[in-house]
């Protein structure tokens, strides 16, 4: 047996479904920085982005080759957090006690202190606002992918970012 027939029997071809699979590892720092701005805890934000990729990985033979990974993916996050808010409405009461609490300790340098009130000012939003400004701020995604993402027209994706973009700009511009 040849050298080159050897190699080809230890790497097997990879299929679609490999590459896919490969693929999604390559967007879990993605996922996790999207997911910890969905539900404020890093614990409960790794819960979320093992959650969409079991989903993921269930409905990958539903997944079209050739159509954006990353959108279908984030989608997919976003609704496992919908449907896990509306299961446990209770559980954001305390995560909002636990928040408060951890703001509630100062900052041991103005930049943290800096982030510590971008991240309040960020929450101070809407939750379709600031989604859509993490979305196409944080995560990079362009207004189609975002929009996608939300299941809503480009354009309804372009107003809520711009309108989430001037309210932060206003809330800024108001330091107390």
């Amino acid at each position: 047996m040849t050298s080159v027939a050897r190699s080809q029997i230890a790497q097997p071809p990879q299929s679609d479904a490999d590459a896919t699979r490969q693929a999604l590892t390559l967007l879990l720092p993605e996922l996790r920085g999207f997911a910890r701005f969905l539900v404020r805890d890093r614990a409960e934000a790794d819960d979320l982005v093992q959650e969409a990729l079991v989903r993921a990985l269930r409905a990958l033979s539903q997944f079209r080759a050739g159509s954006n990974l990353r959108a279908w993916v984030f989608a997919i996050l976003r609704n496992a957090h919908i449907e896990q808010r509306r299961r446990v409405r209770t559980e954001a009461a305390a995560i909002a006690q636990q928040f408060e609490a951890e703001e509630a300790i100062g900052p041991a340098q103005q930049d943290t202190a800096d982030l510590v009130d971008l991240q309040r000012r960020l929450w101070g939003l809407s939750a379709v606002l600031r989604e859509a400004l993490i979305l196409v701020g944080a995560q990079g995604l362009n207004y189609e992918e975002a929009a996608e993402v939300c299941s809503v027209p480009v354009g309804t994706m372009k107003a809520r970012v711009a309108r989430a973009r001037q309210q932060l700009a206003a809330s800024l511009s108001k330091l107390p």
